[in-house]
């Protein structure tokens, strides 16, 4: 797991690079359905050192390469979060200029760790530094937010407690290094259709109990 920096350093002066880590939720509580449908939550949420890889180069049309292990599952893509993430932005800070944005795709689609989430948070990242776009936090915050409900969470990149549907952050302080095995089956599975299929009572709303403060962070 990491809470370093989620800003790999520049490539040169016309191209960067940023990662977007698995995210693995440790716990979580389905604490409520809001009238809109979304699903309300609490969970502790860290990132994992699997990570896929987003490269940013000056250009003036908007373009996504798709390659790696799992670029299969994307290519066919017309509403990627990578280009809705830069469309947005663009839009939101009045941008005119273009990217060519390769996505290396190395974690499952579909998995259930947050892939799509971390690529437009990624592509947030590293747009912003690309089109030299300063938002204040809460008004990234905020466009991330209209992306997804996981994107603000991994915009930061760094273990939090999120609640609400997702855009309620607590930074945590510190966590002991943790090793987890995550095995993917191959199945792909809808977040929406899980969350849709879901039976029985809600959880009450619980703090996840966090070890003291003192502990050495995550490298």
């Amino acid at each position: 797991m990491s809470d370093r920096d989620a800003s790999a350093p520049s490539d040169g002066p016309s191209q960067i690079t940023e990662r977007a880590w698995a995210k693995i939720n440790l716990t979580l509580q389905i604490t409520g359905r809001r009238p809109d449908g979304y699903h309300e939550l609490m969970s502790l949420v860290v990132f994992a050192e699997a990570a896929d890889e987003l490269c940013f180069a000056a250009a003036e049309d908007l373009s996504l390469t798709v390659e790696g292990p799992f670029a299969a599952g994307l290519r066919d893509e017309d509403d990627n979060l990578v280009l809705c993430a830069a469309r947005a932005l663009a839009a939101e800070a009045g941008v005119t200029a273009g990217a060519a944005i390769t996505l290396t795709k190395n974690l499952p689609v579909a998995s259930g760790i947050g892939g799509g989430s971390a690529d437009a948070a990624a592509a947030l990242r590293g747009l912003a530094r690309l089109w030299d776009v300063s938002l204040p936090a809460e008004r990234l915050a905020a466009l991330a937010l209209t992306l997804g409900a996981d994107v603000p969470v991994c915009l930061g990149g760094r273990p939090a407690v999120m609640s609400g549907i997702g855009e309620k952050l607590e930074p945590v302080p510190a966590l002991p290094p943790l090793w987890l095995l995550l095995v993917n089956p191959g199945v792909a599975v809808s977040t929406a259709a899980v969350f849709a299929g879901r039976e029985g009572a809600f959880s009450q709303a619980a703090e996840p109990r966090l070890p003291p403060l003192g502990l050495p962070a995550l490298i």
